[in-house]
């Protein structure tokens, strides 16, 4: 807050040599400067169009504090919810008007404390309370996954009740969509489409670390009459960094705990036509029995390729039916040769072994294949294909490499300048 400096006499205390008599002011005591006082009950200087007693705010009404008095002026006010969220506002430069810039939260009580000074520039306080009414439509969130211990892939995922289109209501739910894990992390938010987020850090997570999701939208205007719900937050915690590196042209799997490698196992992925995807992919599901049937990849039934086999430990890596399995069957191209339909195949005692030592949310990345690139999104998690610039741009608050403000969201408390 800027003000302009009150002329004052000051005596410096090293300087005074006078004999002190009767009535004078000592050094520390109080020099009669206004603004040293205690504040007095600013109610006669100013007015406040808050709701009746008894009544409740819509909250698309802006609340709004004026002077009555021509020589006061006001210098603060904050308002806060009951969320501890701060009200954003705004004061007017001459000190006469201060009102909100944003629209209130729905369904919850606000206490509005406003500093003023008169004529004197002798301070005054008045404390404002007051409730809003409950909001109509609700948009809820859902976040992903369950609760749970995850590989240092695993993105986070929010799933809206309702879309939400326009940067500015983006920004506001990733605003209030916050994320936090110890150790550290520099992470962002992608809007998958206008009802799906999904979050995820610069490189991967750390090993054997804890994140908290949590949403502090409850009762925000998000859009038009579109007020956010209360959401349960969601712990999760990372385990060891398990990073399985196949590369389809040397027929090998390379395993790694914590960057250290822990076992090479020969396998044999997609033939040509059948080509295994290039890329990052995440660990979906572990699945110990899976029936394979060539008609669920688009293969006809009784044709050359058709095939339908009992599978054991499988592990799911993309929702079209891509897997790290037991093939039996194909031992003696593990190692030398891609014969598969686009899955990697492995021994019986490998396929266990591989089935045990990951977890959801663990690597694994293809190299060499003539195939295609795993697509970000629509088959699964390979958010991770991404650079973190791309990444960036499908965030409402850093999609063109710098932060989205809006001082009427951002700023809670401005004062004039002057």
């Amino acid at each position: 807050m800027n003000h302009t400096p009150r002329i004052r006499t000051v005596v410096n205390c090293t300087l005074l040599v006078v004999t002190l008599v009767a009535g004078a002011t000592a050094c520390g005591e109080p020099d009669g400067d206004p603004l040293s006082l205690k504040p007095h009950d600013a109610a006669e200087l100013i007015s406040f169009n808050g709701p009746p007693k008894n009544q409740k705010a819509h909250p698309d009404k802006p609340i709004e504090v004026t002077v009555k008095e021509d020589d006061a002026k006001i210098t603060d006010v904050t308002a806060v919810d009951a969320e501890g969220r701060h009200l954003a506002g705004e004061l007017d430069a001459d000190g006469k008007r201060w009102h909100s810039t944003a629209s209130l939260a729905a369904g919850t009580r606000y206490t509005v404390k406003v500093s003023t000074e008169n004529g004197d520039g002798a301070p005054g306080s008045r404390t404002y309370a007051f409730g809003t009414e409950q909001a109509e439509k609700f948009l809820k969130v859902t976040f992903g996954p369950q609760a749970g211990t995850y590989g240092v892939g695993q993105p986070l995922t929010a799933e809206l009740s309702a879309p939400v289109t326009g940067k500015a209501a983006r920004a506001t739910v990733e605003r209030g969509l916050q994320v936090r894990s110890s150790p550290a992390v520099t992470g962002s938010w992608y809007w998958v489409d206008a009802k799906t987020l999904h979050y995820r850090p610069k490189e991967y997570w750390p090993a054997n670390a804890s994140i908290d999701l949590r949403s502090n939208l409850k009762g925000i205007k998000v859009t038009g009459g579109l007020y956010a719900e209360a959401t349960k937050p969601l712990k999760l915690t990372t385990g060891d960094r398990i990073e399985a590196i196949t590369d389809a042209s040397e027929h090998s799997m390379t395993v790694l705990r914590n960057g250290e490698v822990i076992n090479t196992l020969p396998v044999t992925t997609g033939k040509p036509g059948f080509d295994t995807r290039n890329g990052v992919k995440v660990v979906l599901a572990k699945e110990q029995f899976v029936r394979m049937r060539g008609e669920s990849i688009g293969i006809a039934a009784g044709s050359s390729e058709s095939y339908d086999l009992p599978v054991y430990w499988a592990t799911r890596v993309t929702w079209s039916g891509e897997y790290v399995h037991a093939a039996p069957w194909s031992t003696g191209s593990q190692g030398n040769a891609n014969v598969s339909h686009g899955c990697t195949g492995m021994s019986t005692a490998d396929a266990e072994w591989f089935f045990d030592t990951v977890r959801e949310g663990d690597i694994v990345k293809v190299v060499g294949s003539d195939g295609e690139m795993m697509t970000p999104f629509d088959n699964g998690f390979g958010d991770w294909n991404l650079s973190w610039a791309e990444w960036q741009k499908g965030s409402a608050l850093h999609g063109d490499g710098t932060p989205y403000t809006d001082s009427g969201v951002q700023t809670a408390r401005l004062r004039p300048q002057v």
